[in-house]
């Protein structure tokens, strides 16, 4: 027969894993997103970091709470290190806490595991004289009278630009600018647009963005062709998860999802007509160190 103290004990015990468990039901997962940035994330939280940040607050028993902000130049600095109370300098409490894609390994945050590794794509509007390009080299070689043809957008930087400067195709460029500060449309919503108005016929855009703009309209209105990287010109990158520097054991929780619900990522990201390409596995050893 248990003694009085071991019942006290037991209910004690009891007490306060009920209060841990509703403490941790309490807790929010606190995501940095820009309410106007599809196909990663939007208001209508349809964008695939939404749907990722989602099955993670679930994972966690979590309630999701964003804080938007447009990703401009200080968002690291306005978002995840910004405190709740803009003058409570010392408050361990922020404004949010994850940023749901950054690059692995990125300089202004902790970074998680990386979670999916896309590719700068070529991406063609069928049906007005390109159809024959299924290699990006190609561009480079054709006759004068066709090249002064090209009607291919080009941004202020990135590694598409890099590409045609090296291959001397900036002259035939239509500028674009990679933060335009739109409050209507984000970089793959105005290409989107402009691919439709025939403004532009090609675009060397971010996987996720190119693949946006292709599901915007009918099967096989477009060409994507994958830029192949080369030893001095990097077109595939590894995309991860954003913590505050210093927050290792959120990284940790993070990373453990990551793994634990790669089948359910890579489903989710297949609806959005993402290239995806294997995750180096070197890669992921050496952000786990």
């Amino acid at each position: 027969m248990r003694t009085l103290p071991q019942y006290t004990t037991c209910f004690a015990i009891l007490f306060l894993a009920a209060c841990s468990f509703a403490a941790s039901a309490e807790e929010k997962f606190k995501v940095c997103a820009d309410p106007l940035n599809p196909p990663y994330s939007t208001k209508n939280k349809d964008g695939f970091e939404n749907k990722i940040a989602e099955l993670f607050a679930k994972e966690l028993g979590q309630t999701i709470e964003y804080y938007w902000l447009p990703q401009r130049i200080g968002f690291i600095r306005n978002s995840l290190n910004a405190p709740l109370k803009d003058s409570d300098v010392e408050s361990n409490e922020y404004k949010c806490d994850v940023i749901m894609g950054v690059p692995a390994g990125y300089d202004l945050t902790l970074t998680t595991a990386p979670y999916y590794q896309s590719t700068y794509v070529l991406l063609i509007a069928k049906g007005r004289g390109w159809d024959d390009i299924t290699d990006a080299a190609q561009l480079v070689d054709l006759p004068l009278q066709r090249q002064e043809a090209l009607k291919i957008a080009m941004f202020d930087r990135g590694p598409g630009t890099t590409w045609m400067q090296k291959n001397g195709l900036l002259d035939v460029g239509i500028p674009y600018q990679s933060m335009s500060g739109d409050g209507e449309n984000n970089v793959a919503m105005q290409i989107e647009k402009d691919l439709k108005a025939k403004k532009i016929d090609m675009v060397i855009l971010w996987g996720p963005m190119a693949g946006y703009v292709a599901a915007q309209s009918p099967k096989n209105s477009y060409s994507m062709i994958p830029m192949k990287s080369t030893p001095d010109m990097k077109f595939d990158f590894a995309m991860a998860m954003g913590v505050r520097n210093g927050d290792k054991a959120r990284k940790e929780t993070l990373n453990k999802l990551i793994a634990a619900k790669a089948d359910a990522i890579r489903s989710i990201m297949a609806g959005y007509h993402i290239p995806l390409l294997p995750l180096p596995k070197q890669a992921i050893r050496e952000d786990n160190d």
